[in-house]
């Protein structure tokens, strides 16, 4: 057995007789914790919660991100990490050569094929922007979700200023278990979506705009008071946020838990 603690796949390997029963008590005993003394490693948040620990890229020492990416690769087989920069792409990509960099969304991650992976891309959410600015926070929603096991439709450039072209897509956003909707300016995109759906929208403001925007404060404002139903707001260009509570509204649609 590899490093990754699966509590279903233990008990299917003590049935089939692959393992003994005591193997299995010593995995399953493992503390929930990789202590590496900077940090402390949830490696029991896939059992707990659906989804493994994810790695926030920005500010870490240079010898901390390395180390925790290996620990959370060889733990999980797979690894991802938001909001990275080129240089510690570079930087971990002298561990571990098979990294993959994402310039737009500033992911960094291994990840399995579809083939491997436990969770197979489900449903369908519809991630949204109103211009291509928000595109880098989109990306960052869109590839979470599809992470996690979401299919993703992406619908951008379709803000308010030019309204045919969401209309356009309404079909789209009409048959997605959830709609992320990702704008910076007046962030006016999420409450016309959200008045075109009966399912549920995630809106994430962007720091995208001009002075008065306050670097994403006027559309997390616009946003969080929107006359429109069934609106949730997450943190301004928090896309991993959005991804994330996509993946759960979608796993319920689909009722995969």
């Amino acid at each position: 057995m590899d490093g990754k603690i699966d509590i279903k796949r233990i008990l299917e390997q003590v049935q089939n007789g692959g393992i003994t029963v005591d193997e299995a008590e010593r995995y399953l005993r493992r503390e929930p914790f990789e202590e590496m003394g900077f940090a402390k490693l949830d490696m029991h948040r896939e059992v707990r919660t659906g989804f493994q620990e994810v790695v926030y890229c920005a500010g870490k020492p240079d010898s901390y991100l390395i180390s925790i990416f290996k620990t959370l690769y060889k733990k999980n087989g797979e690894v991802f990490g938001t909001r990275a920069t080129e240089a510690q792409y570079e930087l971990v990509r002298q561990t571990l050569p098979q990294i993959q960099y994402d310039a737009v969304s500033k992911i960094l991650k291994i990840e399995r094929s579809l083939e491997e992976k436990t969770v197979k891309r489900i449903g369908s959410v519809a991630v949204c922007t109103a211009g291509t600015a928000d595109i880098p926070v989109a990306e960052e929603a869109a590839q979470t979700a599809e992470y996690f096991g979401t299919a993703v439709k992406r619908v951008y450039d379709v803000g308010v200023s030019g309204l045919h072209r969401l209309l356009a897509n309404t079909e789209i956003i009409q048959k997605a278990n959830c709609v992320v909707a990702v704008a910076g300016m007046e962030g006016a995109l999420a409450s016309v979506i959200g008045g075109l759906v009966s399912n549920p929208v995630i809106a994430v403001p962007t720091s995208v705009g001009y002075g008065a925007s306050l670097n994403g404060l006027s559309a997390l404002l616009t946003m969080i008071n929107s006359c429109a139903n069934g609106i949730a707001v997450v943190n301004i260009d928090n896309g991993y946020g959005a991804g994330y509570l996509a993946t759960q509204i979608n796993r319920l649609a689909e009722k995969q838990l």
